[in-house]
């Protein structure tokens, strides 16, 4: 069962695409995540074509996959008639990511819900699913864009598979977009709750989450369930614990995906330690 899965963590890009390949091959991973760019900026990148091209080969021939996580200023929930030029910089960053994932061979770009605080909630769903139609205009990548889940942190917004599932049903273009499900945000958020959940795997069945899930962040969590912080931890040190991921591992859709770490590393700087207490879990 362990060949199966598709394990690995976040890795820097100051090597370059083709680096953080390498990179995460060093450390016994089968799937990374990177940012495509400077994650606390929306400026567009004119990145090096060959690099990229060369990432994508050499993951195709080691059998590594990736991700690609756009800049945190990505608010998909900003309004274009109250702030056109943020709402014109996000789009044309979000495009610009999905230009680099698709050239890097990656499955997609990761990001968050949104954030809406200014009046009536329904304009902010509606903001986002216009942010995503003007991403996604024209476009006939393979490279998706996935909506990761939110801890609520900032809002309420983002808690709830069904949000989840009717902004991607009301997009334009439901094909080209999936999900990113972040462990320590639905557990933050009381989505799912770990070791003691009841509902979460039939609840996703039935809204049909599963269909559009690409990708997922295996992240421990450092605050209690439903607490609404998002505070990574490693992997079996948090409050989700072993008992949490063993369970989550049992669900085919969860383990059959890349699964990626976002939290702290080990004393040798890379996830080799949590990749290897995950594989030993799921051969127990």
């Amino acid at each position: 069962m362990t060949d199966e899965l598709q394990l690995g963590g976040h890795v820097s890009i100051r090597d370059g695409y083709l680096g953080a390949a390498k990179s995460a091959l060093h450390m016994g991973a089968g799937a990374f995540q990177f940012f495509p760019k400077n994650p606390r900026s929306l400026k567009l990148k004119s990145f090096d074509l060959r690099d990229a091209e060369n990432c994508r080969s050499f993951c195709s021939m080691q059998g590594l996959v990736s991700v690609a996580h756009t800049p945190y200023p990505s608010n998909l929930a900003v309004n274009s008639e109250t702030e056109p030029i943020l709402y014109r910089q996000i789009v044309d960053s979000l495009r610009n990511d999905l230009d680099i994932a698709e050239a890097c061979g990656s499955i997609g770009i990761v990001v968050h819900f949104g954030i809406f605080k200014q009046g009536n909630p329904l304009q902010g769903y509606q903001n986002i699913i216009q942010c995503i139609n003007d991403v996604l205009s024209d476009w006939k990548g393979s490279a998706k864009l996935l909506i990761e889940n939110q801890a609520g942190d900032h809002g309420l917004m983002g808690m709830t598979l069904e949000e989840l599932v009717q902004v991607r049903k009301l997009c334009r273009n439901p094909e080209y977009i999936g999900f990113c499900f972040d462990t320590c945000h639905a557990f933050a958020a009381g989505m799912w709750q770990g070791a003691a959940d009841k509902g979460f795997t039939d609840k996703a069945e039935q809204l049909g989450y599963w269909d559009g899930l690409c990708v997922i962040h295996l992240n421990d969590s450092k605050y209690p369930v439903a607490s609404r912080k998002d505070r990574h931890a490693r992997v079996g040190q948090g409050y989700i614990g072993e008992a949490g991921f063993r369970r989550l591992l049992q669900i085919d859709a969860i383990r059959r995906l890349p699964l990626i770490m976002e939290s702290e590393t080990g004393k040798d700087g890379t996830y080799r330690e949590d990749l290897e207490r995950v594989r030993r879990w799921v051969e127990a």
